[in-house]
């Protein structure tokens, strides 16, 4: 039997939907003075770390499934998929990249948020591009803007829609994705209005499936879904265009908290590309604090043969985030702090090796993990740390972190970010060819396409 339902929303929200498309379609980009030197730095920089990321993880088993599961399908040869010698359809290819660029966990974060804008955003475009024929800066342009728009709306929900249980990455992605192509394919702002409208009704991913493979399936679908919603624009095809603010539209039914002013303050002056972080470390970013400050403590003559216990205090998050004890895989042990502390005292590092199925199980690791010792401590940033070592002769040696390597306030350089881009590419591509890609994406702003850049990230026969 038919019921009404009353349910709070804010009838008065702000035409949001129509706001960021006039932004999208008619805003002037980096050389008509839209942004500054800086902001345009910073989109090299995000899109040679998500290249990196997505060249790493081409042949990890989750890459490996879905492009078994795409070929099923027979795809047509349009786009590259970074690290690997197949091409496929570009919504297939958008899929592929974004599961491969959040497979280690290594990609882009916006910290405010705890979105990885890139995922989504990048792996649609680089697909879009390609087939285009689209250069360089057009698509630095889209991956600035459609950036902007999913942090955006991540800003006006979070933290609520997060803790509701949403992958943000997934659930805004979609929108920023939809942005992004829509700026490429030059839609005006009526139909950019209908290709997030169509995006809105498709936000993707659950937390429950953080330390599986459907994790990074989340900014892959969130690639393809905002690819889609453009392409179906570009043909005439309709969505509200209330689509993201009415009361029964997308924020307002995923989340409690929607501060509209996050989305509409500066809107075309501040670019939340600028707040972008990228990871020394192939896990959950808020375990890399716990890392940094054991990597400290091996860099202080702490060794894990000497460790009674490591005294972890932590924010709540992190455990609530992290809190795996016995991770049985890698996958697992990128939402583990245990393993997070073990790897880094262990290692002096914590990139994707240190993550891999066989040193999560091998018994050192196991045995040292189960000496970590962690306690909330709310009273602790969630991105600071405090780690004691309390050694078998009774010795206590403490570390504090409270920003760590990799954040806003202590930043990977572009030395490296390029290390990191070699130690992911160059096992795949060689040394050589993985440079040929660094200077690639340094000198993207002057290519005429995307297209020789994609053909570097391909194998060698």
């Amino acid at each position: 039997m038919a019921r009404n339902t009353q349910v709070a929303a804010d009838h008065h929200a702000p035409p949001i939907t129509h706001i960021l498309a006039e932004f999208v379609a008619n805003h002037p980009g980096f050389l008509s003075g839209g942004w500054s030197d800086t902001v345009d730095h910073e989109a090299h920089r995000t899109f040679m770390n998500w290249l990196g990321c997505a060249i790493g993880a081409a042949h990890h088993e989750a890459a490996e499934a879905a492009v078994a599961a795409v070929m099923f399908l027979q795809p047509a040869p349009q786009a590259t998929l970074p690290g690997r010698p197949e091409k496929v359809d570009i919504a297939s290819a958008a899929l592929i990249n974004g599961i491969t660029s959040h497979t280690f966990d290594f990609d882009d974060t916006h910290l405010k948020t705890i979105i990885h804008p890139a995922g989504p955003v990048a792996s649609a475009l680089l697909a879009l591009s390609e087939h285009t024929g689209a250069s360089g800066r057009e698509l630095l342009d889209a991956l600035v803007l459609g950036i902007d728009v999913a942090c955006r709306v991540g800003n006006a929900m979070y933290p609520d829609h997060y803790d509701r249980g949403w992958h943000i990455t997934g659930s805004t992605g979609t929108l920023g994705a939809a942005a992004a192509c829509a700026r490429l394919l030059k839609l005006d702002a009526g139909r950019t209005a209908m290709a997030l409208g169509i995006a809105a009704s498709q936000p993707i991913g659950m937390r429950e499936q953080f330390g599986t493979m459907t994790k990074p399936f989340h900014p892959g679908a969130a690639a393809r879904a905002g690819l889609m919603s453009a392409l179906l624009a570009a043909q005439g095809y309709t969505a509200s265009p209330r689509a993201l603010e009415a009361p029964r539209g997308m924020m307002q039914t995923v989340s409690t908290k929607n501060d509209w002013l996050e989305i509409t303050e500066e809107l075309g002056k501040r670019f939340e590309i600028s707040f972008n972080s990228y990871k020394p470390f192939a896990c959950g970013i808020v375990i890399h604090p716990s890392i940094d400050a054991c990597v400290q403590l091996g860099r202080r003559g702490v060794t894990p043969d000497q460790v009674e216990s490591i005294e972890l205090k932590v924010h709540s998050l992190v455990l609530e985030l992290t809190g795996k004890k016995e991770p049985a895989d890698g996958l697992q042990a990128k939402f583990s702090v245990y393993h997070g502390c073990a790897a880094g005292l262990t290692f002096g590092r914590a990139a994707e090796g240190e993550f891999s199925d066989e040193v999560v199980n091998r018994a050192d690791m196991v045995a040292l993990r189960r000496k970590v010792v962690a306690t909330v401590d709310d009273s602790i940033d969630e991105a600071s740390a405090d780690v004691t070592a309390v050694l078998k002769d009774g010795q206590r040696v403490h570390v504090f972190v409270e920003h760590a390597i990799g954040s806003l306030q202590n930043p990977m350089t572009d030395a490296n970010l390029e290390a990191k881009f070699h130690g992911l590419s160059d096992p795949l591509l060689g040394a050589v060819r993985s440079g040929e890609l660094i200077s690639a994406c340094w000198n993207l702003a002057a290519a005429d396409n995307v297209r020789a850049l994609a053909a570097l990230a391909v194998p060698q026969a």
